[in-house]
């Protein structure tokens, strides 16, 4: 295992001038009956505000109905980089996984910095006996889940990112496109391996524990293109909560709607919209499970805006909006972040991509004790001061 960045934590009670100075008040622990046992986070690559109006627009023609609108908790977040700067998918997807800004193109290493390992939020929850997994319409070692459960200064390290699956995180579920990763490695490292729809769809989900999808050779297909064979992203998060439902202290589970920002880049809306209502319907096939399970928490965001997209005009259900576009590439616009079920209250107004790793482990069972945090004093996070 990689040594992992030394943190000190330092909890301040009222007004005790310790950690450099800075004054705040005590933890105020979660009652375990409000804490989140399973986390789902549904990240849209590329999806930002405009992209979900324009989905919702061509669904049923009046917008704000896809299904995590109708979340009771909703805020905004800033993407910006370590640098200040427009982000990528690995700098984003770092500071969601680890609390910490890093530069474009780095996955969970601290950077800038000393380059040492960052300590994602799949790893805590698994040392703490939770079960994990990844679900992407991308690679499977692409930027957004590889952030989650490797370490590398650079993004393209994709046999670097494998390995780290397979030997050092492992997920019990990887369900992606391939390209970079071996059906045989996955098999010498005890994962059941499918490759097609109805090889996942026929799983007996009740005995399987580390499950590998390998969909294609790279990039899954666009819904527009259709799938063929392979699963639509909303089939492999529900296989992939059938699985992991059985864990006896819950789970982490992180899906990505990665072809969303891909259609943006090239100023496709109509790749994009049924995208991202491929992704709501994903996010529905979560929220109908969680109701039977409402120890859980769900998160939905976006990592950054691709485009900078403007829905200009509504030409009804089933019609493609009028829509501009600035550019083929990212943007510094502010996403949406939805959120439903135990610890979504935390859930509000403007913040940062670090602070979807603040709630969820907030949120969580053990983790404000067990997981170094940030050195923060804010009006959000006031409850709790923890320094570095």
């Amino acid at each position: 295992m990689k040594p992992y960045k030394a943190i000190a934590i330092c909890i301040i009670a009222l007004a005790v001038p310790s950690c450099g100075g800075k004054a705040g008040y005590i933890a105020q622990t979660p009652r375990p009956e409000d804490r989140a046992k399973n986390i789902i986070l549904f990240i849209g690559d590329g999806m930002g505000a405009e992209q979900i109006k324009a989905a919702g627009i061509y669904e049923t023609g009046v917008g704000g109905t896809l299904s995590f609108e109708a979340f009771p908790h909703k805020g905004y977040i800033s993407t910006s980089n370590a640098e200040g700067g427009v982000t990528d998918s690995a700098a984003a997807a770092t500071a969601m996984a680890t609390g910490t800004k890093v530069s474009n193109g780095v996955l969970a290493v601290a950077l800038p910095g000393d380059g040492m390992p960052l300590e994602t939020v799949l790893e805590v929850f698994k040392k703490q006996g939770k079960r994990t997994g990844l679900v992407t319409t991308t690679s499977i070692t692409h930027a957004t889940p590889a952030a989650f459960a490797s370490h590398e200064k650079t993004r393209d390290n994709h046999n670097a990112i494998a390995a780290a699956y397979f030997n050092e995180s492992r997920p019990d579920i990887l369900f992606g496109g391939g390209g970079h990763i071996a059906q045989a490695d996955g098999k010498k490292a005890g994962y059941t391996v499918v490759a097609d729809r109805d090889e996942m769809m026929t799983l007996e989900t009740e005995g399987e524990t580390r499950v590998l999808g390998i969909f294609g050779s790279g990039n899954m297909p666009f819904e527009s293109d259709g799938l063929g064979n392979l699963p639509h992203l909303s089939e492999m998060t529900q296989v992939a909560l059938q699985i992991l439902e059985n864990a006896p202290y819950g789970f982490f589970l992180m899906v990505e709607g990665g072809l969303i920002d891909h259609a943006c880049h090239a100023n496709d809306i109509h790749r994009a919209v049924l995208e991202t209502i491929e992704f709501s319907n994903a996010v529905a096939k979560a929220l109908d499970w969680a109701k039977t399970h409402p120890d859980s928490l769900i998160l939905v965001t976006a990592d950054h805006e691709t485009g900078g997209l403007q829905v200009v005009g509504n030409n009804g259900r089933g019609v493609l909006p009028a829509v501009s576009w600035s550019n083929t590439g990212h943007t510094k616009d502010n996403v949406p972040v939805y959120g439903w079920g135990k610890g979504a209250e935390r859930v509000s107004g403007n913040m940062e991509n670090t602070d979807i790793f603040q709630i969820i482990m907030r949120s969580a069972p053990n983790s404000i004790e067990t997981f170094p945090s940030l050195c923060r004093f804010d009006s959000v996070w006031k409850e709790l001061v923890v320094c570095r």
